[in-house]
């Protein structure tokens, strides 16, 4: 599972799919690339690739302005000391948030059908997905930085919704963490919208004519922490430990109540979000 000779050291380098690490020797490359990996992988990659290449055509103009803000400009942020330095996002990120924005944006993917389109393996059918609404999955390594293309993807929901008039995302989100270590870290990231102020997600007021950061206005409820809920602009952070005694819904519309501890006895939780439009725009 040699790296190919050619493969950049930089974490910040594009990656050219010919060049991508596969789970074989790469004398295999050109017969068995394709079978070794996840079968959406290999003909999404090489789609985004030429996508990027093209100057992200065929967009909405909110992603576009966005994809160009956080990967095509040079960014300064204050260190600890009070000096700035440069920052970039590693291409893992680059290339993940592309992916789902070029899934929705540009190929309109919506369901499973549309997904399997992608399928270089022949192996998938639609019979093996029970879902029925959009589900997009981001595999990323430990340390790849999930939290940052988190992140990214609210930032860029939120605004599609806000300015694109035929768009079906969303200004309410809901964070699953898969254990309490994961959500105080999350906690950390999200406390005050930090993570979006700190980095770079939010492009200044003005750019491509637009209040980016003036339009943010988001709400962070974290567990039973729940403050003023509006219709939209709430995050709501839980974890799935607090879930485990409540039978899971078999559709999409249960899935907010769900997670957001309905099995508490005293419905504090759930009294708080009284009128379910926030649930119903997740």
């Amino acid at each position: 599972m040699a790296l190919h000779p050619e493969f950049p050291r930089s974490p910040y380098a594009p990656l050219i799919p010919s060049q991508r690490w596969f789970p074989a020797d790469e004398t295999l490359r050109s017969t068995a690339y394709e079978k070794l990996l996840p079968p959406l992988v290999a003909k999404i990659r090489e789609d985004v690739y030429a996508w990027r290449q093209k100057g992200y055509a065929g967009a909405s103009a909110t992603s576009v302005s966005l994809l160009r803000c956080w990967f095509d400009t040079e960014h300064l942020i204050e260190s600890a000391d009070g000096s700035l330095s440069p920052f970039r996002y590693y291409f893992a990120q680059r290339e993940a948030v592309e992916t789902l924005i070029w899934l929705y944006d540009v190929r309109r993917a919506r369901d499973k059908f549309d997904l399997l389109r992608f399928d270089a393996s022949g192996a998938c059918s639609p019979g093996m997905f029970d879902e029925d609404w959009p589900r997009y999955v981001l595999k990323m390594a430990t340390g790849a930085g999930k939290t940052k293309v988190l992140s990214l993807l609210i930032a860029w929901s939120f605004f599609h919704k806000l300015y694109e008039p035929d768009s079906t995302l969303a200004r309410n989100f809901l964070v699953i963490a898969p254990n309490i270590i994961v959500l105080d870290r999350l906690r950390a990231d999200f406390d005050g919208l930090r993570i979006f102020f700190n980095d770079p997600v939010l492009p200044a007021n003005g750019h491509d004519g637009r209040n980016w950061r003036d339009d943010f206005q988001l709400t962070l409820h974290i567990q039973d922490e729940v403050r003023t809920v509006r219709e939209t602009g709430n995050i709501f952070l839980t974890n799935t430990g607090r879930d485990r005694d409540v039978t899971r819904p078999s559709s999409c519309t249960g899935m907010a109540t769900y997670h957001l501890a309905r099995h508490r006895s005293d419905r504090h939780f759930e009294s708080r979000l009284s009128t379910g439009s926030s649930r119903r725009t997740m």
